[in-house]
């Protein structure tokens, strides 16, 4: 199945309270907390906040003048298309309250768990295809070997967890990006999930990157969205985490003030990709993460904790990618390998490509070449190092000889003097300080 070729198939938008598989009591709390707290009288205006239908939403008004917790206040608007207002009665406002003491969220209904499963399949990074030319062209700013692509793409085609190993300063953390740019469909992303009557939120803006849609006309008897509103369509998520990943980040994350969850980073990355950069750099050992990814790679699933220390389970639908700068064979035993799908070397370039990301970077900085400069650089300076090119390399010396020009007020143009003055700066001199 062609990527290209597809799209995502969107959730369908509740068309009654019975569609929308939540307590009753919870969504009538969530409503009367939602009028209280954002001052909303209109139904449209309603519809918006709590992201229902507004036949829905005017179903769940209908319930709360049943029970005599809200009321019609008697006036059309003209500003909203002549609709009627409505406003929570005093035991409305009490029930609200105490509805709020119990948990502070309101907003947007959201989705059960169940629910959520069904759409998490239907937009599964399993479900796609990365060509040659995809994975190319989102990564045409790295000279990358043939080879390289040939183990890269069968990887995140798969889904599965991937190992990028290597000297450091040789693009993993680039390459790991390119992967996630050439994932161009959008997933759909719920706003929160309910589980056993407790809201979990999910759609995070730091992580996720809303698409551009039309907005809704509030006055319009028809709304005109395709998809059930409490998602929110966004790019494939990324997650990038470094040094600073520990075990805790990947449990629930409780609110006391709140009384509600925030889903930890891997929930929040599901139907994309989770990099875990540097491994090797954490608090905990890389054993200790790993074996806590067991279960969700092998079983694509994983087991979540609410505060009471009930278990439940959790779609597990990540592309992990392991990077570092360790040997794998130091960092894990075999069995923690075993689980990892995919391991993937990435070496630094030899002359010719070092050369190719030295020229593209100074054709796009502006610094004009030199060839007494370049004799110098690759007869004189690397051989102190043994020949031993990094990807890292090319960017960190044009920009300092950029920063030298800069300060002589010289033109952009590469001399073997510039190159030993940058030269100096990119390694530290092997020695003993005297203190």
């Amino acid at each position: 199945m062609n990527m290209q070729a597809t799209s995502v198939v969107a959730p369908p938008p509740p068309k009654s309270l019975a569609e929308m598989q939540l307590p009753v009591i919870m969504m009538r709390d969530i409503l009367l907390k939602t009028m209280f707290r954002k001052n909303v009288s209109e139904v449209s205006e309603v519809a918006k906040a709590i992201c229902l239908p507004r036949q829905v939403t005017q179903d769940l008004v209908d319930m709360g003048r049943e029970q005599r917790l809200i009321e019609a206040t008697g006036t059309l608007n003209a500003n909203s298309g002549g609709e009627m207002g409505y406003q929570l009665t005093d035991a409305g406002k009490s029930r609200a309250l105490d509805a709020l003491a119990q948990s502070e969220y309101f907003g947007a209904m959201p989705v059960p768990l169940d629910v959520y499963r069904e759409q998490v399949k239907r937009q599964s990074i399993r479900n796609i295809q990365i060509t040659r030319d995809q994975l190319t062209r989102a990564m045409g700013h790295l000279v990358l070997p043939d080879s390289l692509l040939d183990h890269l793409g069968p990887a995140v085609g798969a889904g599965r967890s991937i190992l990028m190993y290597g000297p450091p300063g040789n693009g993993k953390s680039s390459i790991s990006n390119g992967i996630r740019d050439a994932m161009g469909d959008k997933v759909f992303v719920p706003r929160a999930i309910e589980y056993s009557g407790q809201v979990i939120t999910v759609y995070d803006p730091i992580v996720h990157s809303k698409a551009e849609e039309e907005e809704d006309n509030p006055n319009s008897l028809r709304r005109r969205a395709t998809f059930d509103s409490r998602y929110v369509k966004c790019d494939r998520p990324t997650v990038i985490t470094g040094g600073e990943l520990s075990l805790s980040m990947l449990d629930l994350v409780y609110n006391p003030t709140a009384r509600t969850y925030q889903a930890p980073l891997q929930l929040k990355s599901t139907g994309g990709i989770f990099i875990v950069d540097d491994l090797g750099r954490q608090a905990e050992p890389p054993q200790a993460l790993v074996n806590r990814w067991i279960v969700p790679l092998e079983e694509s699933k994983d087991i979540l904790a609410l505060q009471s220390g009930e278990k439940f389970e959790v779609p597990f639908d990540t592309l992990v990618i392991f990077s570092t700068n360790f040997h794998p064979n130091e960092i894990f035993d075999q069995a923690a390998l075993r689980r990892i799908f995919f391991k993937i070397k990435i070496d630094g370039p030899d002359q010719e490509g070092f050369l190719k990301i030295f020229a593209m970077v100074a054709r796009k900085k502006g610094m004009e070449l030199d060839e007494a400069a370049l004799v110098h650089l690759l007869k004189v300076k690397y051989p102190t190092i043994k020949n031993v090119y990094a990807n890292y390399q090319p960017v960190f010396l044009i920009d300092q000889m950029i920063a030298i020009c800069d300060f002589e007020g010289i033109p952009y143009k590469m001399s073997p003097d510039l190159i030993d003055r940058a030269w100096a700066n990119m390694f530290v001199k092997d020695e003993k300080i005297v203190k």
